[in-house]
């Protein structure tokens, strides 16, 4: 009953302490705020990270809600199974968010782009990824190097605008394999050749063709991490003895593919490949404690990966590559 007493006095007291504060003019008007008008949701446009001596960029191109996920992810398990990943992970099975997210790196002597977002042609939702570069403290004209991963609408979609390069003073690289592929295919086959029409067979003559372990510039190499395309090429930032990995679209979800690697994913041209490409890697990024950006990972894009059983865990990064 002595306890009761106690909280039942101090609710008194702070009681009477708002009383006192009214009364000596501390709140001397009965006007309410709350009716404000709401704001709305903020974009954060960018996010920036150390890796050595170099520069990291994470730009927001944009985000969008999309329903019935299995129809893009966990295409080979049954509804009950996904259902219950995705509560086990605090995320709804009827819907999610997509992030697109290219990276700008600043070496010191350079300034290299990887992958251009949608493009003009998204917005509002998507296609901002050149107000995010500006966010940054940058401008097109400054870029020296755009690095394509793959040649998918949303990583090509911003090499033009308006007819001309978004990038005039840049020169281009791009997996031979992967360009190669695409560019035997005939140019009106499908969504993504009419593109590689329009905006990268004109930068074709300012372009660089590498393979496996190729370099871009110092410190930035090439790892074939084919399936999800057949030239699906990541690139490791190493300086310092610091590593990051611009994983691309090796998992396009941070549980139902990074998760559950064997999950089929409908955008993974040659989904056994792909499958065995997200395990090795993961298991590598795992092992070795390597931070990774991955394009659409949610905003900022930039975290781990832990062994969870007999699958993977999503660690978002919180201070580690700022100290």
């Amino acid at each position: 009953m002595s306890d009761i007493q106690v909280q039942l006095t101090r609710r008194a007291a702070l009681l009477g302490a708002g009383a006192a504060a009214v009364g000596a003019g501390v709140v001397s008007s009965g006007a309410v705020y709350a009716a404000a008008e709401k704001q709305g949701p903020m974009a954060a446009p960018v996010a920036r990270y150390n890796v050595g001596s170099f520069e990291v960029n994470t730009l927001l191109d944009g985000a969008v809600t999309v329903g019935e996920p299995q129809k893009t992810f966990g295409m080979n398990v049954d509804a009950d199974t996904f259902a219950a990943k995705s509560a086990e992970s605090f995320i709804p099975a009827d819907s999610f968010k997509a992030f697109f997210t290219p990276t700008l790196v600043n070496t010191g002597s350079e300034l290299v782009l990887f992958d251009t977002g949608v493009g003009e042609g998204g917005r509002p939702a998507r296609g901002n990824m050149r107000a995010a570069l500006e966010s940054a403290g940058y401008t097109p004209e400054q870029v020296d190097v755009v690095v394509i991963t793959h040649m998918h609408p949303d990583h090509i979609g911003g090499l033009m605008e308006g007819g001309a390069p978004a990038f005039p003073n840049a020169r281009y690289v791009i997996a031979q394999k992967e360009y190669d592929f695409w560019a035997g295919m005939d140019p009106e086959a499908n969504g993504v050749t009419k593109l590689m029409t329009k905006n990268v067979k004109p930068l074709a003559d300012k372009m660089t063709f590498l393979d496996d372990g190729g370099r871009v510039a110092g410190g930035i190499t090439a790892m074939a991490a084919y399936g999800h395309t057949p030239g699906h090429t990541l690139y490791m930032l190493e300086d310092g003895g610091k590593q990051l990995l611009l994983a691309a679209d090796l998992a396009n979800h941070y549980v139902w593919s990074l998760a559950r690697p064997d999950w089929e994913v409908r955008f993974d041209m040659d989904k056994e490949a792909a499958a065995a490409t997200r395990t090795s890697v993961l298991s590598m990024l795992a092992s070795d404690r390597i931070p990774f950006v991955g394009y659409h990972m949610p905003f900022p894009a930039v975290g781990y990966v832990a062994t969870d059983g007999d699958g993977f865990r999503y660690v978002p990064a919180s201070y580690q590559l700022s100290l």
